[in-house]
């Protein structure tokens, strides 16, 4: 009967000292969550803008119908945020497993006939009754906490080339999945994912070069057998160079980017004046938001929003990476090559410096599950975070013992067993 308002209390004591008490985290966490609110107040803001239109067009009802939902999934990413934040992380490293088995399941389901669809070419889509989801971004945070726990268990006598295959063969299968239902932007994340996740982790660094070529060679090698995306890497070269007869083919949303990008000069035509919006520039609320607000708010806005994916990087690194617990350091290098990682491809596709892979901006583009699985995982790091508070953290919690370190472990057993 007692325990109910103890645990009551102490719920409400973590609240407090998430909000109230800032300074009892690690560095960096309040600046983290103040730049994801930027963003994500800067996306609500640019989706209102860039569908207005369209949205009054398809449903001749409101204007404000795609802004709505985008707005209930951002408050629903707020609560997950908060949620995440609170959980313990053992209980997180009882879930690394139990997640990454759900995760893998709801990457087949897409696969499954009835229950996934086709969007943009990409079946990475799962629809039941009027929701519709895309899993590969929800099994994000999913495999960040996983490399996270399953790493930092790893020892240096574990870096095999056999154990560590085994360890990492789940994400070669969520990979695999994503590649079949043609989501290559998807999955290049991912891999970004677990580079980082292997490189802060100790792997021997061979390791971390021969993923790395057989990433290379993978892309390749799916690139080359495709002819659609053939077509984009060829369409990023030619540009305008195009004919007028393929004025509707590859090169047409990157050249509308620009358009938009160059037209908005340095301060922008205006909120809600974008020309590119009115069915000239595809997924111009998805896709292509950056090149709307380059030509809303000009250059000082697309400056702004790479400021604040840059202050998103460096919160990371002061509250995860320079942490003493090995799983804290793993969890936000993943998460960091998530999030900044697929800005920088966003932003590289948007200015023609990378084909047209789609991938969302994150926390900016339009996209319920890609707002969610974002916030969650910022949760899921600020929960990391205060439990390797310098406070609470002992000098070797999660890290591995250096070999002088055990040997001297090894030689007090031996002597404290003779004094017996």
């Amino acid at each position: 009967m007692g325990s109910a308002p103890a645990e009551a209390a102490s719920s409400a004591g973590s609240l407090r000292g998430l909000f109230e008490r800032p300074s009892r985290l690690l560095p960096g966490t309040t600046m983290l969550v103040i730049s994801c609110l930027c963003l994500v107040g800067l996306g609500l803001l640019m989706v209102l803008s860039a569908t207005s239109i369209t949205s009054y067009d398809g449903t001749g009802a409101s204007s404000f119908s795609v802004f709505s939902r985008q707005g209930i999934f951002a408050a629903a990413g707020m609560v997950m945020m908060v949620l995440a934040a609170l959980t313990p992380v053992r209980v997180w490293e009882r879930l690394a497993w139990p997640l990454m088995g759900a995760g893998l399941l709801l990457l087949a389901l897409p696969l499954v006939p009835g229950l996934g669809t086709t969007v943009n070419g990409s079946t990475n889509w799962l629809r039941i009754g009027g929701l519709q989801a895309q899993p590969s971004e929800l099994f994000k945070p999913i495999l960040a906490v996983w490399f996270a726990v399953v790493l930092a268990r790893l020892t240096s006598r574990r870096y095999r080339p056999r154990e560590l295959l085994l360890t990492l063969s789940p994400v070669v299968v969520a990979a695999g999945l994503i590649v079949v239902g043609g989501d290559l932007g998807t999955t290049l994340v991912l891999m970004l994912m677990g580079l980082a996740a292997l490189f802060v982790s100790g792997a021997p660094k061979r390791y971390f070069a021969i993923a790395f070529g057989a990433i290379c060679a993978g892309v390749t090698l799916l690139v080359v057998s495709s002819p659609y995306r053939m077509a984009r890497v060829r369409a990023m070269f030619a540009g305008d160079a195009q004919s007028e007869a393929e004025a509707l083919g590859q090169h047409w949303q990157s050249n509308h980017g620009l358009y938009a990008l160059a037209s908005g000069g340095w301060t922008g035509v205006g909120l809600g004046a974008s020309r590119e919006k009115w069915f000239w520039l595809a997924e111009a609320h998805n896709d292509y938001i950056f090149a709307i607000i380059g030509e809303e708010i000009g250059l000082i806005g697309t400056l702004a929003v790479v400021a604040l994916f840059a202050l998103i990087a460096l919160g990371l690194i002061r509250a995860s990476l320079i942490s003493r617990n090995r799983a804290t350091r793993i969890l936000g290098a993943t998460v960091l090559a998530w999030i900044v990682g697929q800005a920088l491809i966003n932003m590289g596709v948007v200015t023609t410096l990378l084909p047209v892979i789609g991938v969302p901006l994150p926390l900016v583009s339009y996209g319920g599950s890609s707002l969610l699985a974002t916030l969650t995982g910022i949760g899921i790091v600020l929960a990391f975070a205060r439990a390797a508070r310098p406070d609470s953290e002992r000098p070797d919690q999660g890290r591995e013992p250096a070999a002088d370190e055990t040997d001297q472990r090894r030689g007090l057993s031996r002597v404290s067993s003779t004094s017996t």
